[in-house]
């Protein structure tokens, strides 16, 4: 009998997963209780949706983020190169048009022979090879199985998504084009003016009125959150605020880098009379699509009330009229205690079943693809009796992995890729900078030998498989 592998949830890992199987000619069946029932954070009846942002983070190599994507690249992703095929300007970052990224990896799906897919729930953990990556938004039923699987109990996180703005309802008399530390420039809808973020600027009494009502808008869930209670990276824009009056001036919202174009009208506001460039903070908008025809409002996740969002969000400078395609949503997030419960390859012990994504409490878009991918080539491993794959912990997923999988780890909370998870340098190397490009050659090294050493890692069809699939696809 071929061997088959059942995979549950077709987000970022779970897509990723099914596309590296099907690959190695490793049958499949994907199910995804899209489009019959959806979660309350998704929007698209397509696979791979991004929930929360367009960006998958910075693409410096010396950077952890960028240097996720460039190890994912050495072991041939699928999505991190239709993530480019669907790339929008976004400075440094790698954003994507999310209607075009997930329509590219839902026809990669839908077009692969080994891959059958399954519109339907699943309630029941089904018998054999089982990949789980129903993400942090998993359905209770299933969670609750998988949870009397493991013996223990379910941790969670509130999590949250940025409101989508119509660009046509953007007033440019304020509003200009500017990637920080760029020269600035008035622009319009149709400009090719230099930049990929559009700037919201305040002025003092402008931000202090904003932020007076902001911290006293309605919100959505009526809770006073404590911090363990919602993950750093996707705090609601109202609750950094209310950690003072600055936080957000020093946070999203902060100037530096950002200068007034000429003739902007705020150019000469200031009390004392003195002429300034600078913004005394800044609110940016990052494409959505290529047509750049929806911005998002970078920053700011959030647990308004809709109407709330809509007085509060009209207050930013050149949104007066704003028209929301979407409005920010809050989500509780569940995931396990992977270090109690789960081995160094994910796989919950003496079964068949191993987890992938964010439900490990690796938290991240890229680390969501990067878990997918590790959950292919275990489980291939597993089924053709090789060796489980063990990334060098010197990595920037290598670390990540051990950091979630080590029985010694306490009090786990998701977490992503870093260099402060990585084993410390040979040598002291003072510059941050320096010590950053050091970490980077040392894991792109060590990766490249354990590749070499690995070849069941490597399928070469798969730059092929991304071009035929992009031809079909368009």
């Amino acid at each position: 009998m071929e061997p088959r592998v059942t995979i549950i949830g077709a987000g970022l890992a779970g897509s990723e997963c099914a596309l590296q199987l099907a690959a190695r000619h490793i049958y499949v069946d994907l199910y995804d209780m899209k489009p019959s029932k959806m979660s309350p954070a998704h929007h698209s009846p397509n696979f791979a949706e991004l929930v929360c942002s367009n960006s998958l983070k910075s693409l410096k190599l010396e950077s952890a983020a960028g240097l996720l994507k460039h190890e994912l690249s050495m072991l041939g992703s699928y999505l991190v190169k239709f993530a480019f095929q669907a790339q929008v300007p976004a400075g440094g970052a790698l954003a994507v048009d999310r209607d075009v990224f997930s329509r590219l990896v839902t026809c990669a799906l839908e077009q692969n022979p080994f891959i059958t897919i399954h519109h339907q729930e699943v309630a029941d953990i089904p018998q054999g090879n089982v990949v789980i990556a129903a993400g942090p938004l998993c359905s209770d039923a299933l969670f609750n199985q998988l949870i009397s699987y493991l013996g223990s109990s379910s941790l969670s996180f509130f999590d949250a998504a940025a409101p989508i703005v119509d660009v046509e309802s953007i007033n440019f008399d304020l509003v200009f084009k500017q990637s920080r530390y760029a020269h600035s420039c008035a622009c319009d809808t149709q400009s090719a003016a230099q930049g990929d973020y559009l700037n919201c600027p305040f002025t003092k009494d402008g931000y202090l009125a904003f932020y007076h009502e902001l911290i006293n808008a309605k919100r959505a869930i009526s809770k006073d959150f404590e911090q363990k209670d919602l993950f750093s990276a996707c705090q609601p824009v109202e609750e950094v605020a209310r950690t003072g009056v600055d936080s957000l001036r020093f946070g999203a919202l902060k100037p530096v880098g950002i200068s007034y174009p000429k003739n902007h009208p705020h150019l000469h506001i200031n009390t004392s009379g003195a002429a300034f460039t600078r913004p005394y903070a800044v609110c940016q908008l990052r494409s959505e699509n290529s047509q750049r025809t929806a911005y998002n409002l970078v920053g700011f996740q959030t647990n308004l009330l809709w109407g709330e969002q809509k007085r509060v969000f009209r207050m930013i400078p050149g949104l007066e009229e704003a028209e929301f395609f979407r409005y920010g949503v809050m989500h509780r997030n569940s995931f396990v205690d992977a270090p109690k419960c789960l081995d160094t390859t994910f796989k919950i012990p003496h079964t068949k079943i191993r987890l992938a994504g964010q439900i490990t409490g690796t938290e991240g878009y890229t680390e969501a693809i990067a878990s997918g991918l590790f959950a292919a080539l275990n489980t291939y491993c597993e089924l053709m009796d090789h060796p489980s794959i063990q990334l060098p912990v010197t990595g920037a997923f290598g670390s990540l992995v051990a950091y979630a999988t080590n029985p010694q780890t306490s009090t786990y909370q998701p977490m992503h890729v870093c260099f402060g998870l990585m084993p410390v340098l040979e040598h002291r190397i003072k510059s941050k900078a320096d010590r950053y490009k050091a970490y980077a050659l040392r894991a792109e090294t060590d990766l490249s030998a354990y590749i070499q050493n690995h070849p069941e890692l490597i399928i070469e069809s798969v730059v092929q498989d991304v071009a035929t699939l992009n031809n079909i696809c368009g």
